[in-house]
């Protein structure tokens, strides 16, 4: 036999991780682990355990605290106490305990792998060469974000105590992504890792230990889902961190609504991996490994979706399936293995459900003839092709081994073809050209695309979703942002509560025999018709009714448009035709906004009058001119609020765009109806929104006073739309509307409950004001990059660059 055939035939010998010292670890412990609270290992509360297996073998690792509401409590006690001395420290303190812990990391990687491998069933090359190494880069890099906070955000403060949840597919790093920030920042932490892998972050709390963090710093409680939910709800709380599936995300915002907490969600994905005719095959081909194969494909955006141009499709599936041949299969701490096991029995089941289900929807079902270990949880790699867009192996995310391939034809059907989904964590370009890449990628609703690569990922970059991928970074600028308020905001006296005045139940004009508006004795001649603002033209609003807008000293200055439901969705729909602002240079959309500026101070003392009557003559003649100022503010952010070139240490260069959030619904603060009106809508449309804006409900008719304004400024239609009405009716459809993308109100702490609570269910993201005022006169508070930070979502592009 030749020496070529001998390699080919050449079979890898075992190669197997010794687990003494991790055994040794658990043993330590008396394989019993407690929870991690105020420095210190307590046991837990009501005296329950749960056993921790491994996956490789189905054999018990170790019992674990079962954390309760009093083990909660107890831990976001801790956190609290020791929260005022964390912020105490200087910049540099804080920085020293991050390299510290980093540091720390690294000498106990060998054994921080082997432990991880063997509660997660993750192959030990992954633990060892990907993970671990990537736990102590986010300490590193966020030690040296602690070190310039002060310099890089003066007017900013921490949270205060932040409840984290991370899942079981990389739980030491998730930990790192999360705390690593969170205290660089100036935040306690109190974290729940997942049930089924919670043995590495009780060994990091050694690590806190070591490294000597004081007490109450970071807090570690295990458990099920009952004990993530007692941190959820904890009142003491300040911010929540998730990571986990889309569904629990739903409910964790609407557990959420009522409080003040600040949440971020990276949740649940769908990530398409996108092959054009003239992609390096044989390249693809092994970032196809990587990016569905890695970690068994248990990874929030794993490559599960392959879109192959139809010419190459062929060629690139039997491709595809000579590679998942050669994919070893096997005990995971097997330094030969490429996939290791299942984490648990029911997350096994949920993979062979799917497929089961994507085949009877028509699918083929193609896996290499490999014999599975006889005990533990193994699952092949699968292919799945002729997969239907809709079939259920396209839309759900299996999180498993499984590959759903699917064709098309152009560059357009393939950007249609990877947006179908409710998801948009992230997405992969394969192309020669880097024209065609680019484009596409531009394109792609998702938050992180790589171009000729995959499953790249560094603490300088940062990492999250679009759409029901939830919403906030983690790595990055951006990814600190999550933890830190304006200084002035966080201690902003409360607004008093607004009162209601309930809305009549109407119909809409088509419904009702009679349509006329409230009368009134000494009702005063009216000099014009207000209507609605929509799609760049006045419409009379669809209930044919209208509402009372009085002065005051109670008189009656006019009547506006009373809007409903089918107002919103034609709004809406304009909003989404009014793709040329969108796609609208930076450059252009700064001209439109000065013209804005500049037409509006021609009508400075027009508008300045109709004001008083509501305002009185000093706030008048300030709104008007602080709104002209403000217009120029915005116009000039414009083409400034752009994003940033990261140096990640790869071949690559991170490319951090600032992209529009899409549609927003605008709910205008109540106490400056012009001013405030500007203040917020302008933000949006500057970095490239669509809005849809209801106004003060105390001086809508002022809006009315801008549709002339806006028409004559090259606004173009939909852009913006002005829906006049009850706020909470209004509110209330923008929050449940799916084709809206984010929901702003600024109103009273009711308003603010009540628009995250019914945004649960397409995940839109929603900023409001949490019922605090916000001084609408003060630039430094009510202008700049707060506003714009909101009105826009980072998409992190990598590209191959350098040697």
């Amino acid at each position: 036999m030749s020496i070529a055939e001998k390699f080919v035939s050449m079979e890898y010998g075992p190669a197997p991780e010794d687990s003494k010292e991790a055994v040794a670890w658990l043993g330590r412990h008396g394989h019993r682990l407690q929870h991690f609270i105020g420095g210190v290992w307590q046991a837990p509360a009501a005296g329950e355990y749960f056993d921790t297996v491994d996956p490789s073998n189905g054999e018990k690792l170790a019992s674990v605290a079962q954390g309760s509401a009093a083990d909660v409590d107890a831990a976001v006690k801790a956190a609290r106490a020791a929260s005022s001395g964390w912020q105490a420290l200087t910049p540099h303190a804080r920085a020293r305990y991050l390299y510290a812990i980093a540091r720390l990391v690294q000498k106990h990687s060998r054994l921080l792998a082997v432990l991880e491998t063997m509660d997660n069933g993750k192959p030990i090359r992954e633990s060892r060469d990907i993970d671990i190494p990537l736990v102590a880069r986010h300490f590193y890099h966020h030690a040296g974000w602690a070190q310039l906070l002060e310099q890089e955000f003066p007017e900013c403060v921490p949270c205060g105590v932040v409840g984290q949840i991370i899942p079981w597919n990389f739980p030491l790093l998730m930990l790192a992504w999360k705390i690593a920030p969170a205290l660089a920042t100036g935040n306690t932490v109190v974290l729940k890792p997942a049930e089924h892998t919670p043995l590495t972050a009780l060994a990091f709390a050694e690590i806190c230990q070591e490294a000597g963090l004081p007490a109450g710093v970071v807090n570690i409680v295990t458990g099920d889902g009952s004990t993530g939910e007692a941190l959820v709800k904890h009142p003491d709380v300040d911010k929540i961190a998730f990571t986990g599936s889309t569904e629990v995300g739903r409910a964790i915002r609407a557990a959420t609504a009522t409080s003040h907490k600040r949440l971020s969600l990276e949740l649940g994905g769908k990530s398409p991996f996108v092959v054009f005719e003239d992609a390096d095959l044989d390249s693809t081909v092994e970032g196809l490994v990587d990016g569905i194969w890695f970690n068994q494909g248990q990874v929030c955006c794993a490559g599960s979706r392959l879109l192959m141009q139809e010419s190459i499709a062929e060629v690139l599936i039997a491709k595809v399936q000579d590679r998942m041949s050669t994919l070893r299969i096997g005990a995971p701490l097997d330094k030969a293995i490429d996939i290791g096991a299942i984490v648990a029995k029911v997350q096994l089941d949920r993979i062979r459900n799917l497929v089961d289900q994507g085949v009877a929807d028509g699918a083929t079902c193609w896996q290499p003839e490999v014999t599975l270990p006889a005990r533990g949880f193994y699952y092949p790699p699968t292919l799945l092709s002729n997969v239907h867009p809709t079939s259920i192996v396209a839309q759900q995310e299996i999180f498993g081994p499984v590959l759903a391939a699917m064709t098309f034809r152009t560059p357009a059907e393939a950007v249609e073809l990877a947006n179908n989904t409710v998801y948009g964590l992230a997405a992969c370009v394969w192309s020669e050209s880097i024209n065609v890449a680019l484009h596409v990628a531009a394109q792609l609703k998702a938050g992180v695309v790589w171009v000729n690569c995959t499953n790249l990922f560094d603490a300088s970059c940062g990492f999250g979703g679009y759409r029901e991928s939830g919403y906030g970074r983690e790595g990055g600028r951006e990814g600190l942002l999550e933890y830190m308020e304006p200084a002035w905001f966080k201690s902003a006296p409360t607004l008093p509560a607004e009162k209601t005045v309930a809305p009549p139940e109407l119909g809409s004009a088509d419904d009702s025999d009679t349509a006329t508006g409230p009368t009134g004795s000494d009702v005063p001649e009216i000099d014009r018709t207000v209507k609605l603002y929509i799609g760049g033209k006045q419409a009379r609003p669809d209930s044919g009714y209208s509402i009372e807008v009085r002065a005051a000293d109670g008189r009656l200055l006019g009547e506006a448009p009373l809007g409903n439901r089918k107002d919103i969705r034609n709004a809406v729909e304009a909003a989404r035709k009014a793709a040329s602002w969108t796609k609208a240079t930076a450059h252009n959309r700064a001209q439109v906004l000065y013209y804005i500026a500049e037409n509006l101070s021609q009508r400075r003392d027009e508008i300045a009058h109709r004001l008083t009557a509501v305002v009185g003559e000093k706030q008048a003649a300030a709104e008007v001119d602080l709104s002209i100022e403000r217009i120029f503010s915005y116009a000039a952010w414009a083409d400034k609020f752009d994003g940033a070139v990261h140096n990640p240490p790869f071949r690559n260069v991170a490319i951090a765009m600032n992209e529009a959030i899409g549609t927003i619904g605008i709910i205008c603060p109540r106490e400056a109806p012009l001013l405030g009106f500007l203040s917020v809508v302008m933000p949006a449309l500057a970095v490239g929104n669509t809005v849809i804006a209801v106004p003060s409900e105390a001086y809508p008719l002022i809006t009315s006073d801008l549709y002339q304004l806006f028409d004559t400024s090259d606004l173009p239609g939909g852009a913006l739309n002005i829906v006049t009405g009850y706020t909470s009716q209004l509110l209330k459809t923008l929050a449940e509307h799916d084709d809206v993308d984010a929901v702003w109100c600024f109103g009273d702490e009711a308003s603010a409950a009540a628009a995250k609570a019914m945004s649960v269910g397409n995940l839109k993201q929603v900023w409001t004001n949490e019922g605090r005022a916000i001084d609408w006169f003060n630039s430094k508070l009510a202008e700049g990059r707060w506003f714009l930070e909101h009105a826009t979502q980072v998409k992190n592009i990598w590209v191959p660059y350098g040697e």
